[in-house]
């Protein structure tokens, strides 16, 4: 049963973002940074060694599809007078576009270039596909008609991104093991978490939906430790990833939890800065 809606009432003093986290957050630096440590995590868990450029691609992708998300979302608000339902890193993009524009064109130059020039043809096949269910998806939210998803836009963009991140490691190892796969799974959990989170706290009104952030949260958790346990003799590497990635549920759910002490900026760049963990096996 789904429950009432309650207002997040603020508790004590309103913390707000720093100045340098404010603008990753708002220069859609945030998720090409998460896109590349998690893709450097995966390669790690599966013991393959990436070439420069399969970062650097990744990033610029995923930061191309950022600028042009925010921006198209801008201009359909606009268009159907829904100003609204935008926050302040819509504003941010359509404010700099002369700028955002122009960076989107030449990362997308830059992509291109790389994957003409370094890209292997398998991999490139693979790639081309994740591309194709990219562009269905852009060409269905941004449609004038909005057409309607088969699967939550939450589901659809944790597929695409755990897709990203995980693809290069995949078609460089020669046989995907089931605790690989558990990994992949898991993190898409992480990744649907953290969109419908977001969607959630920044709800139209600035009500809250109940929908159990912090029960799911939990559960995706309690699911990483044991899996941790269970994997760390025979797959240290994937037990660890998973361990961070428990680690981030539970950063997602005390998140959730403080929501109210928070700015709705400082809010939504923690979500993303708390899946960062993964950098403290990439840095020792």
């Amino acid at each position: 049963m789904q429950q009432t809606l309650n207002p997040v009432r603020p508790m004590g003093r309103i913390v707000d973002v720093p100045g340098p986290l404010r603008l990753w957050h708002l220069s859609s630096l945030d998720a090409p940074t998460v896109a590349v440590v998690w893709l450097l995590g995966f390669a790690k868990a599966a013991g393959v060694r990436l070439p420069a450029w399969v970062p650097l691609l990744l990033a610029l992708v995923t930061w191309c599809i950022y600028i042009s998300d925010r921006i198209l979302d801008t201009h359909c608000a606009l268009l159907a007078q829904e100003v609204q339902c935008l926050r302040k890193r819509h504003h941010f993009h359509w404010k700099h576009r002369r700028v955002f524009i122009p960076l989107a064109v030449a990362a997308a130059c830059i992509s291109t270039w790389i994957v003409i020039s370094f890209m292997p043809v398998a991999i490139c096949e693979r790639s081309a596909l994740l591309a194709l269910a990219s562009i269905i998806y852009f060409s269905g939210v941004h449609s004038p008609t909005k057409v309607r998803a088969f699967l939550p836009k939450e589901l659809l963009v944790a597929v695409l991104f755990t897709s990203g991140c995980v693809l290069p490691t995949i078609g460089r190892t020669g046989n995907l093991s089931a605790t690989f796969v558990i990994v992949i799974v898991f993190f898409a959990g992480l990744a649907w978490l953290n969109c419908r989170a977001i969607e959630c706290w920044e709800s139209v009104g600035q009500t809250y939906y109940g929908t159990q952030i912090q029960s799911f949260a939990g559960l995706l958790a309690l699911a990483g430790v044991l899996a941790t346990i269970i994997l760390f003799a025979p797959s240290s590497h994937e037990a660890e990833l998973i361990g961070t990635g428990a680690a981030s549920a539970v950063l997602l759910a005390l998140l959730d939890g403080i929501r109210g002490r928070l700015t709705p900026i400082a809010l939504r760049s923690a979500a993303d800065l708390v899946l960062l963990t993964p950098l403290v096996l990439l840095l020792r």
